[in-house]
């Protein structure tokens, strides 16, 4: 058995961290000129509620002495770990995870640990980590479902759109030469991730086409998505979930289904009303979906 640890950009809520045994590396969170550590001392809704009244939010990386500081415990007590952590390209995390790691093996020389840089946000990278979990309860080995984590995140896809792409400009999340302009005329932007990145991908306009076609993209770069998990998220917009998980059982009979609020670190960046759907483009058996 290994232990497994996150960051707080994969989405997950407070209580699984604590059901599942899963340590939680928290981003940081501010805004109103005051600093606060995501999933701990604030919780998303308060973040929406923020962005709603016009809140500037900056999220910034954990410090390598946050992940040292785990690392330590974890070789202190001859622990294997799999550290999963939010894309590079979107966040210096696993930069401070990597800094940390080599500071504790050079401590530790015999500490074990998978590090994993997984190019993916939100969900996408929540069911990874909940993949993993699953897979340590089942008695897969460290190196076993690290191998199987490596699979999956090159093949999860993104797909998600947002009520305006300011947010994500004002956080350099996306650039404002590669951005559409949202919010005029009803237009909705679709962007996916590309190499770890966020981008762009199209735009639609009138408020049922961008669903239609982000069926379409599922149904396109999808494989056997009846059998797949497939996550969903949100930014505080529930309802809108719901209608989105009730079109892809219609449209293509999936069972297994994991939905969540998009957390503070990436509904900061992405803004209210954001939809998020994650699959993979290429099939494997998930312990999730038993």
């Amino acid at each position: 058995m290994f232990s497994i640890f996150s960051d707080s950009a994969c989405d997950l809520p407070q209580d699984f961290f604590q059901k599942e045994g899963v340590t939680l590396i928290p981003l940081q969170i501010e805004f109103n000129d005051a600093s606060y550590t995501d999933l701990v001392d604030i919780q998303p809704k308060e973040i929406y509620d923020a962005l709603r009244q016009g809140a500037v939010v900056r999220t910034s990386q954990p410090s390598p002495t946050t992940f040292a500081e785990a690392f330590r415990k974890a070789a202190l007590k001859k622990e294997e770990v799999l550290c999963l952590t939010l894309s590079s390209v979107l966040s210096g995390t696993h930069q401070s995870a990597q800094l940390a790691l080599q500071e504790v093996l050079d401590e530790y020389p015999d500490f074990r640990c998978e590090l994993i840089d997984t190019k993916c946000a939100s969900l996408g990278y929540g069911i990874l980590v909940q993949e993993a979990v699953a897979r340590a309860k089942n008695g897969s080995s460290l190196a076993e479902t690290a191998d199987d984590i490596r699979f999956r995140m090159a093949h999860m896809e993104h797909l998600f759109t947002v009520d305006s792409l300011e947010t994500l400009m004002r956080g350099g999340r996306v650039s404002k030469a590669s951005a559409f302009v949202g919010g005029l005329l009803n237009i909705k932007p679709l962007l996916h991730v590309e190499n770890g990145a966020l981008v762009p991908l199209e735009k639609t306009r009138g408020n049922k086409k961008w669903k239609k076609r982000m069926l379409e993209l599922m149904a396109e770069r999808g494989d056997r998505l009846q059998d797949q998990v497939i996550g969903i998220s949100h930014g505080d917009h529930e309802e809108l979930a719901l209608e989105m998980k009730e079109s892809i059982q219609a449209q293509f009979g999936c069972k297994t289904f994991v939905t969540s609020l998009v957390g503070g670190a990436i509904g900061a960046h992405a803004g209210p009303g954001t939809l998020a759907v994650f699959f993979l483009n290429e099939y494997k058996p998930s312990l999730l979906a038993e």
